[in-house]
């Protein structure tokens, strides 16, 4: 594509900020410390996380720039970002969150695949861009469209980004016609993130957000748009990001038997305090998020700072001022959901929190109940020891 670079090397990274966690130098996957993730209902730049599978790509000429719109449709189209942005623009708050978050954790019970994780692989932006449902417009396929007229029901997005998993291919995913061309989805061609112009560790200059969703398919540094029969058949929908019983290993694994995962269960983690914590006795301040997939609210936060004995419910909020009623039109549905809660603390404990969104989903207790080999979705209840000293700490 004119314009757009897929470096070979890692010669050509951005600049990061320094207190990130990185977890990976190269492809350079990092997250920020979890004290600063909930300092903010909206996840600055600098503090979202990095997911990547390969070098930045660098795209030179912004002007040249296009996203080729082709398959089962017709006709077929370059789109230039003068068309995109002569479209009506949306901000849409969403949280990405990586299936992989929390993996370190459920990697203590047994060892799994893949890139180490704390509780801070998500973050919550506000993304402008064009409604894909007003994109696809533009190439013939009216709104609410579940195939077109030659049997298109899937819409993929490929990435100028080159990995090894595709064996130097670029990286791609596909999401349902029926979701891409509902404007109730909210599915975007983003270029700009909290309101400033997409830098290049988040999607410069185009990338799909797609709300409610694990963030693998929110395809970054967009090449082209296919619209196919099936869903897409790269490496990461077929061969990775499935949801496996513990029962199966990498002897016995058969990743046709597993649908690519898409929504994300509920989640909640407490970001105020560290996995093992020493502190003086008395009150507690327990803060950290809550989000759900499919655009799905959260009901209830439960907090619990003897192990899960007994429960205290936690207050929950989004932007300041407005109270927080889940599924209500004043909330923001595929948001994340802050939560604190005070409580006495006078011995060591295990403090623990859960959360339940509206569809009364709840989250397993025991990690061991959902470990998969390649340690995604780890939702278990989230604890953090905290040993109370009665000395000057």
């Amino acid at each position: 594509m004119p314009g757009v670079r897929g470096p070979s090397d890692y010669s050509q990274e951005p600049p990061r900020h320094p207190s990130l966690q990185i977890n990976a130098k190269e492809p350079f996957n990092a997250e920020p410390p979890r004290s600063a993730l909930v300092s903010s209902y909206v996840t600055p730049v600098d503090f979202f996380y990095k997911r990547n599978h390969g070098p930045i790509p660098v795209v030179d000429d912004i002007h040249s720039y296009s996203v080729y719109i082709s398959g089962l449709i017709e006709n077929p189209k370059h789109l230039f970002m003068k068309d995109i942005w002569a479209l009506p623009k949306y901000n849409v708050t969403a949280t990405l969150q990586c299936a992989g978050n929390r993996r370190t954790a459920m990697s203590k019970t047994r060892t799994v695949k893949g890139v180490g994780w704390d509780v801070s692989a998500l973050g919550n932006a506000v993304w402008g861009g064009a409604k894909l449902a007003d994109v696809l417009e533009l190439v013939g396929i009216p709104k609410l469209t579940g195939a077109t007229k030659s049997g298109g029901k899937h819409v993929e997005f490929v990435s100028v980004d080159k990995c090894k998993e595709e064996n130097g291919g670029p990286y791609k995913a596909s999401i349902p016609l029926i979701q891409a061309t509902n404007p109730e989805a909210d599915v975007l061609l983003a270029y700009e993130m909290n309101g400033e112009t997409l830098n290049r560790d988040h999607g410069y200059p185009l990338r799909a957000i797609v709300p409610g969703v694990i963030g693998a398919r929110s395809v970054k540094w967009l090449d082209s748009i296919n619209v196919i029969t099936e869903e897409c058949q790269g490496f990461f929908m077929q061969k990775d990001y499935k949801m496996f019983p513990p029962s199966v290993n990498w002897d016995n694994i058969d990743w046709s038997t597993r649908r690519p995962q898409m929504d994300f269960p509920v989640q909640c983690a407490i970001c105020s305090l560290e996995d093992v914590n020493a502190i003086k006795p008395g009150k507690v301040k327990i803060t950290g998020y809550a989000a759900s997939g499919g655009g799905r609210g959260i009901e209830r936060v439960d907090v619990s700072v003897d192990g899960g004995k007994t429960w205290i419910e936690a207050s929950r909020y989004q932007r300041t001022g407005i109270p927080y009623i889940a599924e209500h039109t004043s909330s923001e549905k595929w948001a994340w959901v802050l939560f604190e809660a005070t409580a006495d603390v006078q011995q060591s404990t295990e403090i623990v929190a859960k959360a339940v969104d509206s569809a009364a989903n709840v989250q397993p207790e025991k990690v061991e109940d959902i470990w998969n080999l390649r340690g995604i979705l780890n939702t278990s209840w989230h604890r953090v020891q905290v040993q109370v000293g009665h000395s000057n700490l």
